[in-house]
């Protein structure tokens, strides 16, 4: 096994030497190489297996990790090396995309946070479809869709449609990706006409591929931290209303309150990571009671500990994915999360 102590004191400083964005890419390059024999389980960890099943699906532990991390599932069996329960790959988009002009990700030290405005940037549906039919990792996999930026807000469901089409024979569940707010005018989705305009497409089509594959597919909704309690409240009646089988609670957020004057605050795009914690979780509070516990929850947004993992959970979610802390803490916070939750 590899000695994660050595993370903070060498690995960490020589990821920190490059920009954020070039030291991602160079994990997952990375990771591409590790993901294969014997490498893979030289940096194996092994943790306490707690299996659970949520959304009938069987989970080895509820710690998986966040979308966004490993978007063209390039990396999967070196992530699944190392404990995760799930992962969630993606956002993809129908079509290849480069995303939004770099700079487009930096670092907040102060508070262990990342702000992002990737801006969806993807190698397309059908090359993540190609990598998960060729990777081995057998825990539960998500795939995370999306529009792209071109398209028309009043054509998206077109994109969705495409890509879970696409995904379904090899996703364990789709997480529907409304909340980034990196798109033009993606969060728009949420607001509940046209959130019910997306998801009720969205839906039949799961029903028909589930009777003509007789394989039934979760369809899970990731929601924004910033939205106000009343749009988030027609959000859940929608999401009671469409039967959907999950939320994530949330995306990140483009509020800079708690890490104002902090290194990067003033840049645009998505914040996570620590600061994105209490606002997160408050959310998942709320949306657990209005939808009376009825729907899967899994909470993501600033768990770095078992503490606040949780936190998550006594809040209402059942699972739990993380992202920055990966990055900051390196692969012990998943064994030290997964082992004490």
């Amino acid at each position: 096994m590899f000695p994660y102590f050595l993370y903070r004191s060498l690995v960490r400083p020589l990821l920190f030497m490059f920009n954020a964005e070039n030291a991602h890419d160079s994990v997952i390059r990375l990771g591409r190489v590790l993901s294969k024999e014997p490498f893979k389980t030289i940096f194996s960890q092994k943790v306490i297996e707690s299996p659970l099943e949520v959304m009938g699906l069987k989970f080895k532990n509820p710690v998986g990790l966040a979308a966004g991390m490993d978007k063209d599932a390039e990396a999967v069996d070196f992530f699944g090396a190392l404990g995760f329960g799930f992962i969630e790959v993606g956002t993809v988009t129908p079509r290849p995309q480069d995303g939004n002009p770099k700079p487009r990700m930096f670092r907040v030290y102060e508070a262990e946070g990342i702000i992002n405005r990737m801006g969806f940037n993807n190698k397309g549906v059908d090359n993540l479809v190609r990598n998960l039919k060729n990777c081995k990792y057998d825990g539960v996999i998500g795939v995370s869709i999306g529009k792209n930026e071109d398209t028309p807000i009043e054509h998206a469901v077109d994109d969705y449609l495409e890509c879970m089409e696409k995904v379904y024979p090899v996703a364990d569940y789709i997480a529907v990706n409304v909340s980034c707010p990196n798109t033009p005018d993606l969060t728009d989705l949420q607001q509940a006409d046209a959130f019910t305009a997306l998801i009720s497409p969205l839906k039949e089509c799961q029903k028909r591929l589930a009777e003509d594959t007789g394989n039934y597919v979760p369809l899970v909704v990731k929601i924004s931290p910033d939205l106000f309690d009343n749009e988030l409240r027609s959000l859940c009646g929608v999401c009671l209303e469409q039967k959907i089988d999950g939320i994530t609670c949330t995306n990140t957020t483009v509020s800079r309150d708690v890490i104002d004057g902090m290194t990067h605050a003033n840049e645009w795009g998505g914040l996570s990571g620590q600061p994105l914690f209490h606002k997160s979780t408050r959310v998942l509070k709320l949306v657990s009671d209005m939808v009376d516990n009825s729907i899967p929850i899994i909470g993501v947004g600033g768990i770095s500990n078992a503490v606040q993992a949780r936190e998550k959970i006594d809040a209402g979610a059942s699972l739990v994915q993380i992202f920055s802390s990966l990055i900051f803490d390196g692969p012990k916070v998943i064994k030290d999360i997964a082992n004490n939750i």
